[in-house]
């Protein structure tokens, strides 16, 4: 019913910018909270950044002044932009996104997850 599709990965040198974007598809009638998160090889899946509808955003302290996390409610769609990469921010990014659906049912409120993008810092 809900597809999130990301795009932007790929290999950068140290100090490079690279700009993610993650685009919500499908039977949507809200969404509410977007985020990125990341998961390096042996390690957990960790927040980078979130955003919800209205309010303030939410950064990891390791990404905070490199990163802004921004997106078009319009168009569902959610930005990552990365400044300033080191190579510990290698990772898989995913995307998240709290998504309110209408159906035969009524309103459902439930967690999407995109299928990953690899960021690779190395020069």
């Amino acid at each position: 019913q809900v597809q999130l599709v990301e795009s932007g990965g790929g290999l950068v040198q140290p100090g490079g910018s690279l700009r993610l974007s993650c685009a919500a598809s499908g039977s949507i009638f809200r969404t509410n909270a977007m985020g990125w998160y990341r998961q390096a090889p042996g390690k957990q899946r960790e927040l980078v950044a979130s955003i919800p509808q209205r309010g303030s955003t939410t950064y990891a302290d390791s990404v905070k002044g490199r990163f802004t996390i921004s997106r078009d409610v319009a168009k569902n769609t959610v930005y990552l932009q990365m400044n300033s990469l080191k190579p510990e921010d290698t990772a898989v990014y995913y995307c998240n996104a709290a998504i309110t659906l209408f159906g035969r049912t009524g309103y459902t409120d439930s967690d999407y997850w995109g299928q990953g993008t690899q960021v690779t810092v190395s020069s």
